[in-house]
């Protein structure tokens, strides 16, 4: 396969702009309709989900199945202790991997190891199989899912790499940013995660995004340059003065920052059809004894 082209903003920043992959992602999401969900790896569900509640405010309650399997290679403690740039490391992993969401578009990955209070705390899913997610009341859910069963905070490997964390050679999280969930599932790292928060650490990770595409953010750059050429003519019948010349300059700077932001924003999560419709949704989710409250 041809390496894609990489787009490269910093030592652990770039976006991998992929090419030839014209067919559905081996990891993608499938809608039956209804608020009715699967998570698909090659042919594999992993996790089904259902949205339950009406208005602003509904519940995703999810199960999943215990098929996921990572696309990256295991990870040896010689090569954690190396130098390594662990975003480009992975973007080549998983141009190479399979089972992975990788499809035609931009994809970024960034070095991250801030993030909001609560997200690896109260908004981390521990519990297995099932979990329930507050999708948009109070801003959204926000949180971490694991697509595997969490180990124990002893378990051997779980133990070797807390050693790695105490040393600061642990390597990332590989995390997916889900615009649909309003959060993240864990691509690769369970382990390491679990070892992170074991050892009161929040787990740094490389972060996975799908970012909008040329056509679209040109598109959206087009839409917001009119509406800021509206509001600056608008401002060109006020009187001169101090407040109309301040007005002036925070109209030209947020629309600067608009544009200079507008190639990285995320896209939106993609939903392919359920082969089977809502028929073969509650087939799996009944060999699964995956049951959720009726709307």
């Amino acid at each position: 396969m041809d390496r894609e082209r990489r787009e490269l903003l910093g030592p652990g920043r770039l976006v991998l702009h992929v090419r030839d992959r014209p067919g559905p992602p081996s990891l993608r999401f499938e809608t039956a309709g209804d608020g009715r969900v699967l998570l698909r790896q090659e042919e594999r569900p992993v996790l089904l989900g259902r949205s339950v509640g009406g208005g602003c405010c509904p519940d995703l309650h999810l199960h999943r199945l215990g098929d996921y399997r990572s696309p990256l290679p295991p990870l040896r403690s010689t090569t954690m202790r190396s130098s390594v740039n662990w975003p480009h490391q992975y973007a080549r992993w998983l141009e190479e991997g399979e089972g992975t969401p990788l499809r035609n578009g931009r994809w970024e990955l960034s070095a991250r190891a801030a993030f909001q209070p609560g997200v690896w705390t109260e908004d981390f899913v521990g519990d297995w199989p099932a979990g329930r997610l507050g999708l948009y009341c109070g801003g959204g859910w926000h949180g971490v899912l694991p697509l595997r069963r969490l180990s124990a905070p002893n378990a051997s490997r779980v133990k070797a790499y807390r050693k790695h964390v105490r040393e600061d050679t642990l390597a990332p999280v590989l995390i997916w940013w889900v615009d649909y969930l309003d959060g993240w599932l864990i691509l690769d790292g369970h382990d390491r995660a679990v070892a992170a928060l074991a050892e009161d650490r929040v787990p740094e990770c490389v972060e996975l995004t799908q970012v909008l595409d040329d056509e679209e953010w040109r598109r959206v750059a087009a839409e917001a340059t009119e509406g800021h050429g509206r509001r600056m003519a608008g401002l060109a019948g006020r009187p001169a003065g101090p407040g109309t010349d301040r007005q002036r300059r925070t109209l030209e700077r947020a629309h600067a920052d608009t544009l200079a932001t507008l190639p990285y924003t995320a896209g939106s999560t993609r939903f392919l059809p359920l082969p089977g419709g809502p028929a073969a949704w509650d087939a799996l989710a009944a060999r699964a004894v995956f049951q959720c409250p009726s709307d």
